[in-house]
């Protein structure tokens, strides 16, 4: 299985072979892969590459076993891990190898219908806002949501992607979101390959751009929704949607239902948050003049930081959720009818 190794980007295009079930593991624990859905995709592939070399009852129940624990906020990685296990444990064991690669390759084919429908559905709140408007329709987004967090075309990207190649006239604001600046690193890097017009800014900039009227809508990914409506995603995405509230500006979250976790009711208080490395916090890498590549510390040694990987934005500060489906607004009874 080939992958993008995303550590890398923007600045080398490098691509990796995993060769069995710990590669998957590490490339998914380490971010070489990240992006909910990607995520998920690869968990997939990795008991499909274990199933290769072994296929046992015991083996099959310590792949998904470890699979399952690689990263523990984004949903999508347990619900493929659990969609392989399911499929597989009734099989004989000699079958499971194949069966193994042919579910994989769904979920990763179904992955790429989900974003284009997501696309489709969220190009027209695009158009809706640009025919208003009579002009450029200016985007906020936060993190990385495009096809690099994908298969292809990607969550919150794909209604972008689909009203540029529309021909709808609009602009993105790119959060760099700290730590990992995976919107300046990826999210740029993405909208540049595309030809979509974009800026990147800090992360604390986007309340400005908002009261000064030059955000038109917020577009975000998700790693976990609830039952009810909440959103987990990358760090700083609940203070988009207060300030978004605030200014009203509409908050819009592109969701693919396997992101959907039927079992939880308050994001808050039961969506596990992910703490990563603080050296993602003390330390940027970055490509320096002399065309190195260097990594170098930004806070004084010895200050402790802390590196908390998601946040929880309230159902109540969502306007809709972008799904495959349609749109979706952010409560209980609208997700039980449109999702149940």
């Amino acid at each position: 299985v080939e992958i993008i190794d995303q550590t890398r980007l923007p600045h080398e295009f490098v691509t990796l072979r995993l060769e069995n079930m710990r590669d998957a593991e590490f490339a998914i624990r380490s971010m070489q892969v990240r992006g909910a859905p990607l995520i998920g995709v690869t968990a997939a592939y990795g008991v499909a590459l274990s199933m290769r070399h072994h296929a046992s009852d015991a083996a099959l129940k310590a792949t998904c076993d470890m699979l399952v624990k690689a990263r523990p906020t984004a949903v999508n990685l347990r619900w493929a891990v659990e969609r392989m296990r399911a499929l597989l444990s009734p099989l004989p064991v000699n079958e499971r190898a194949d069966a193994a690669w042919h579910e994989a390759s769904n979920i990763a084919e179904q992955d790429v219908q989900i974003n284009e429908s997501i696309g489709r559905h969220g190009l027209e709140i695009i158009r809706a806002i640009h025919q208003n408007k009579n002009s450029t329709v200016n985007i906020l987004t936060h993190c990385n949501a495009g096809w690099l967090a994908t298969v292809d075309w990607g969550t919150a990207l794909a209604p972008i992607y689909a009203a540029f190649e529309a021909g709808i006239p609009l602009h993105v604001w790119v959060d760099e979101t700290r730590p990992r600046n995976q919107g300046a690193s990826l999210t740029a890097w993405e909208l540049a390959q595309h030809g979509v017009p974009h800026t990147v800014i800090v992360d604390n900039a986007g309340g400005h751009l908002m009261q000064h009227g030059l955000v038109d809508m917020v577009i975000v990914g998700c790693d976990r929704v609830t039952a009810t409506g909440d959103v987990c995603n990358k760090i700083g995405t609940y203070l988009k949607a207060l300030a978004a509230f605030d200014n009203g500006v509409p908050f819009y979250v592109a969701m693919p239902t396997p992101t959907l976790d039927w079992t939880l009711q308050d994001g808050v208080l039961e969506i596990p948050i992910e703490e990563r490395a603080e050296e993602e916090v003390t330390h940027i890498s970055g490509l320096c003049d002399d065309g190195q590549i260097r990594r170098v510390q930004l806070t004084p040694k010895g200050s402790p930081a802390a590196n908390y990987g998601f946040d929880v934005t309230p159902a109540r500060l969502v306007d809709g959720l972008i799904t495959e489906r349609g749109l979706v607004a952010a409560n209980a009874d609208a997700i039980r009818v449109g999702l149940g």
